[in-house]
């Protein structure tokens, strides 16, 4: 709130699923709309959100134009909107001078032994769980993606990133459910992701220590476009 430079009143939301960023933005924001494709993800949301936050069934390739908000924001869901269109589209969304953020960021084990044992199990399988980035942008570059495509965008500036620093514990089952989440295991035949999850699961400890950092991206619509 502090990058708008006022106050901010109204706030969508893309691709909220179950609400959890939701329900921050609510507490210091009037009226937020959260968007979602998935009617049971709005359902579970609506049971843990003021009643005053409003909802829409839609992607955000299908969200209504002609309202424009304060703040437009993603909450580790940006990747799933399609490339074509989408800062135009955004733009069309955030009012001049507004803002738009996207937040999100891998977990990764905190433990160097843990870690390499996984990495060792793995390999038969896969040769990395990670998600590339979107546009291709290596990880040792040093703005990286949404950030990368605002910076070439005609309506958006003062484009800034930041890095906010996390760490949590799973339990060995809950790490396997975040696992079964994630895209490289889920093109695997069933057979064999169980029987990977069932390698991972004898080599990590009981409480699985976790590098959870969120990486903010910040810009501003640009008042004359």
């Amino acid at each position: 709130m502090a990058y708008a430079g006022h106050p901010v009143h109204t706030a969508l939301e893309i691709g909220a699923g179950t609400g959890k960023a939701t329900r921050l933005f609510a507490r210091r924001v009037a009226a937020v709309t959260a968007t979602d494709p998935d009617a049971a993800m709005l359902a579970e949301l609506r049971k843990h959100v003021p009643a005053g936050v409003r909802t829409e069934r839609a992607a955000f390739e299908e969200l209504r134009l002609g309202e424009t908000y304060g703040l437009v924001y993603a909450a580790a869901s940006l990747h799933w909107t399609r490339p074509e269109g989408r800062w135009s589209r955004m733009a069309e969304l955030v009012r001049p001078g507004g803002v738009f953020a996207s937040f999100g960021g891998p977990l990764r084990l905190a433990d160097p032994a843990v870690e390499e044992a996984v990495r060792t199990v793995r390999e038969p399988f896969l040769d990395s769980d990670e998600i590339p980035s979107p546009d291709g942008t290596p990880p040792e570059h040093a703005m990286q993606w949404p950030g990368t495509e605002l910076q070439q965008s005609p309506w958006f500036t003062d484009v800034r990133q930041s890095v906010i620093e996390r760490r949590y514990a799973l339990s060995a089952s809950d790490y396997l459910g975040h696992l079964s989440t994630i895209s490289a295991y889920l093109v695997l035949a069933p057979a064999q992701r169980e029987e990977l999850f069932r390698r991972i699961g004898r080599v990590v400890p009981e409480v699985v220590e976790m590098e959870a950092d969120v990486t903010l991206h910040l810009a501003r619509r640009r008042e004359d476009r």
